[in-house]
């Protein structure tokens, strides 16, 4: 017997595993559904999720469908850039880093409306369950949490859609037979993950990918871009002052013209097995690239060395779902600290697929040309300093053959 809950907040896309939820809870629970859309700029017409939420029974002032994609952006993209967080070395989070913004809606419509709990349509086997659950739990400890995959008997496509048959739910023609791979996207990224992908040895086909143009079809000609920053965040794309959304999607634009940011990954779940999954991320690709450019003339050595022991750690912690985790705010906060001279401008080459920073300047940068030139410094560097340097690093070096001698 399913315990009492009188009013449940559903993370709800519409499509068909949360429009069976939706059916589903209304008949376990017995419970009121509210229904939370979020557009994180996935590009897709959301108002049909409205119509079918009321279709279901929903309380029209109990469908929420909110723009979040300036939050999104602004609130947990750029911090995560500032990071120069990558997963594993190669992956920039796209999916883990929206989790926690869908959680921290989910909660606060819960207050609005007095719920009982939440609910979200991911699986027991996958990583969103953990990344939801956790914001969640950090944001209300005492939040119920309802989780069907882990709960019911709809084991298999074929059974969700018999469910759906059965209680008029729509289905799309495209689910009547076994989709070829399953897809998750917002304005950093889209994500494709089963069937035709699940074979780590055979290629990517042309058709899931749907972010980008293949880089061999892309222009032939290079093009120049320049992205300015301020205390770490990108403020402007080629002289123009944009908002935090808006120069993301100019920046995919670009990327999906030059076929840039596609990459298939074979990566490990925090729940412990591997999986294989392709991603395009192309203005978020062309985005890190020119962050890193610009902290390399602005960053002093000591902080940028450990910004970079730092990043896969961070990264580790938006993966596995801890973003309102102390050690993740205390990390951001020295990071936020480090990035008050992160500003200038970078000048990147957009070519079939790759991205080059070929300029970069700012007004508080360290790079000093007098310095490093192989000409005439004119006494700005005694080379004669080198010695001893040398000398008392190759101290212990030394003490250490002669013991071996």
């Amino acid at each position: 017997m399913a315990d009492k809950i009188n009013r449940v907040v559903l993370a709800y896309s519409g499509g068909l595993d949360t429009s069976v939820i939706l059916k589903w809870l209304q008949q376990e629970y017995q419970c009121e559904v509210v229904t939370f859309t979020a557009d994180l700029g996935q590009g897709e017409e959301l108002e049909p999720a409205r119509q079918k939420a009321l279709n279901a029974g929903v309380k029209p002032e109990h469908i929420y469908i909110d723009d979040l994609r300036e939050e999104f952006v602004r609130d947990f993209v750029f911090p995560m850039m500032r990071a120069n967080a990558l997963y594993e070395g190669l992956y920039l989070l796209g999916t883990s880093i929206a989790r926690p913004l869908i959680s921290k809606r989910l909660i606060e419509i819960a207050k609005e409306v007095g719920a009982d709990a939440v609910s979200h349509g991911a699986t027991g086997k996958g990583n969103d369950q953990v990344r939801f659950e956790l914001s969640a739990y950090a944001l209300n400890p005492d939040i119920k949490v309802i989780a069907p995959w882990r709960e019911w008997d709809l084991t298999s496509r074929t059974k969700l859609i018999e469910f759906a048959e059965q209680h008029q739910i729509q289905v799309s023609k495209d689910k009547r037979g076994e989709a070829p791979f399953s897809t998750d996207a917002n304005l950093l990224h889209t994500s494709s993950e089963g069937k035709v992908l699940e074979d780590p040895w055979d290629e990517t086909p042309d058709y899931v990918y749907s972010r980008t143009v293949n880089p061999e079809d892309a222009p032939d000609s290079p093009e120049y871009i320049t992205i300015d920053f301020e205390k770490g965040d990108g403020i402007a794309l080629n002289g123009v002052a944009m908002s935090p959304a808006t120069l993301l999607a100019a920046l995919n634009d670009l990327g999906r013209k030059h076929g840039i940011g596609r990459l298939d990954l074979v990566e490990n779940r925090f729940v412990g097995m591997k999986s294989r999954g392709m991603y395009e991320t192309p203005g978020g690709t062309i985005y890190h690239l020119a962050h890193r450019g610009i902290e390399s003339i602005t960053l002093d050595r000591g902080a940028a060395h450990l910004k970079d022991e730092w990043a896969p750690r961070y990264a580790e912690m938006i993966y596995n779902g801890f973003w309102f985790a102390p050690e993740r705010e205390m990390m951001q906060a020295a990071i936020d600290y480090s990035q008050q001279k992160v500003a200038g401008t970078v000048r990147l080459k957009l070519y079939k697929g790759g991205v080059y920073v070929v300029g970069r300047k700012s007004p508080y940068s360290l790079y000093s040309e007098k310095v490093v030139t192989f000409e005439d410094d004119q006494g700005a560097y005694d080379q004669r300093d080198a010695a001893g340097f040398i000398k008392l690093n190759a101290l212990r070096l030394r003490l250490l053959g002669r013991r071996g001698q």
